[in-house]
């Protein structure tokens, strides 16, 4: 099957600057957002990116003043060949090993960094448009915190380096190591799981532009089950496993429907977010996905952000349920919080349903060791071995969940200082807020944690919040039936798309 190319969304026309191209100011437009850097890759090739490497290198030695060598990974966008380059000439710069680890999944590099006990840095936009990208930076203990991304700021702040600019036209002599780390990646699966684990499970992997749709493949069959790859792109997808675009929606629903498949399953551009279907082809929603993997490996902590629905709490499988702003390091942060406090058995996920090791988990013996950042595939295979423990398909395991109908998707084009201004009038003209609510119910209560929560009388939930990573908002709602929810996420989108326009007058992009 091959429809991926429907699900591609339109480029930036701009070419991004040749290589060596650079500006003597830094664009404002970058920023750190809920994962890692991000912003145009016309703000980010050429001196940016090696300014922000040469950053955060200075940033690690202070840390680690020992650090002798810096990983560099990259998802299959086209921009990340040529920052990837910046990043590691930069690096050599400062007078550090830059291993060039090719295309890998964010998570495997992250856990080949703590393995060799060094940082790493993967050029990703993880699931945004191929015309913008981003850095994300680790530590040889994980993924960095809010408080190591000021510190980053801080160094490129106070950069004064001519030769900076012209760095990426020198060769760098990479040593790529792919194949390894995404053996060593597959291997701490296969060693816990075991290789008949999934004998006689039947999946379907969407590979798309996914840096891991190889990688997925060769997983799921290791693990004993039998494997159709389709979609394979032949440019970048930006697959969203929050948001999902109605051609996404049908073309899962027409492989699972062609297929007999247990489950259809993918993951964003780096693999830290997955996407799984049921054998419907119904996509399960990410809160869900990683409720199943605290399940499977009988986590007794759960940290979550407020946009995962309270299905968390109904569940049962836990009543240590943290919740958290929207972000990995949020989650990171409370899942280190919890383990200080003496709390043991803590996963963390959030609505895309990223999964985070804040401990060991334990399978009939075998420790899957921790592993603090956003993965895509504990998830996934949670609910296949929990299908093959049970031998019931995988939307009765969801279905056993009070999991109620929560739906989220988003307003495009919409600036973070436009979304601000919205939300802070939400926020703080009470009578505005009523008034805005009326046409769907009155409001019960508010939550500021992060963007703004409206609990209504009815118990249902809006949600709204401008994206970190994108300008974006994003509307998050909640309601017992499939038809409410449906009908608040539609009055949610249009009652903000109006007030917006109201304020620029021009059209924002659904």
């Amino acid at each position: 099957m091959d429809a991926a190319s429907s699900l591609a969304h339109p480029s930036s026309t701009s070419a991004y600057p040749a290589q060596g191209a650079s500006s003597t100011a830094l664009p404002e437009g970058l920023k750190f957002g809920t994962s890692g850097l991000r912003g145009l890759v016309t703000e980010l090739v050429g001196l940016p990116s090696r300014a922000y490497a040469i950053g955060f290198v200075r940033h690690a030695l202070l840390l680690a003043p020992q650090t002798r060598q810096v990983l560099v990974g990259r998802d299959l966008r086209s921009s990340s060949p040529a920052i990837s380059q910046d990043c590691r000439a930069a690096i050599q710069h400062a007078g550090l090993m830059a291993v060039d680890c090719g295309a890998v999944p964010t998570p495997a590099l992250a856990l080949e960094a703590i393995r060799r006990g060094c940082p790493a840095i993967m050029v990703t936009g993880s699931h945004i448009p191929d015309d913008r990208n981003g850095l994300k930076f680790y530590l040889p203990q994980g993924e960095i915190s809010k408080v190591d991304e000021m510190a980053i700021a801080a160094q490129v702040a106070l950069l004064d380096d001519p030769a900076l600019e012209n760095l990426a036209q020198a060769e760098v002599i990479g040593d790529r190591q792919a194949a390894s780390i995404n053996a060593a990646y597959i291997g701490r699966y296969v060693d816990v799981f075991g290789s008949r684990s999934l004998k006689g499970r039947r999946v379907a992997v969407y590979q798309h532009s996914s840096v891991a749709r190889d990688l997925l493949v060769d997983l799921l069959r290791a693990l004993g089950a039998e494997v159709e790859p389709v979609g394979r792109a032949a440019r970048f997808i930006p697959v969203d496993t929050e948001a999902h675009e109605p051609e996404l929606v049908a073309y899962i629903a027409e492989v699972a429907l062609a297929g007999r498949f247990d489950a259809v399953v993918s993951t964003d551009g780096d693999a830290d977010r997955p996407l799984v279907a049921d054998e419907t082809g119904a996509i399960l929603r990410g809160d869900v996905v990683g409720l199943l993997a605290a399940k499977l490996l009988g986590f007794q902590t759960i940290v979550t952000p407020v946009t995962s629905g309270s299905v968390i709490e109904r569940s049962g499988i836990t009543a240590d349920v943290v919740r958290t702003r929207v972000g990995s390091p949020f989650v990171i942060a409370a899942m280190e919080a919890a383990a200080l406090s003496g709390k043991t058995g803590i996963i963390g996920f959030e609505a895309n349903g990223g999964t985070l090791l804040g401990s060991d988990g334990i399978w009939q013996g075998r420790a899957l060791s921790r592993l603090p950042t956003r993965d895509a595939v504990l998830p996934i295979l949670a609910g296949l071995l929990l299908v093959a423990q049970s031998a019931r398909p995988l939307s009765a395991i969801v279905g056993d969940l009070p999991v109620g109908h929560a739906m989220a998707d988003r307003l495009k084009d919409v600036a973070s200082a436009q979304s601000q201004d919205f939300l802070g009038r939400l926020s703080q003209d009470e009578a505005f807020a009523q008034t805005y609510f009326d046409p769907v119910g009155s409001i019960r209560s508010v939550d500021r944690l992060d963007g703004i929560r409206f609990d209504l009388k009815d118990g249902a939930v809006v949600h709204y919040r401008a994206s970190g990573n994108a300008p974006e908002l994003r509307c998050y709602v909640e309601a017992q039936t499939k038809a409410r929810a449906s009908d608040l996420l539609a009055w949610g989108l249009e009652a903000a798309r109006i007030q917006l326009d109201s304020k620029r007058h021009l059209p924002i992009q659904r």
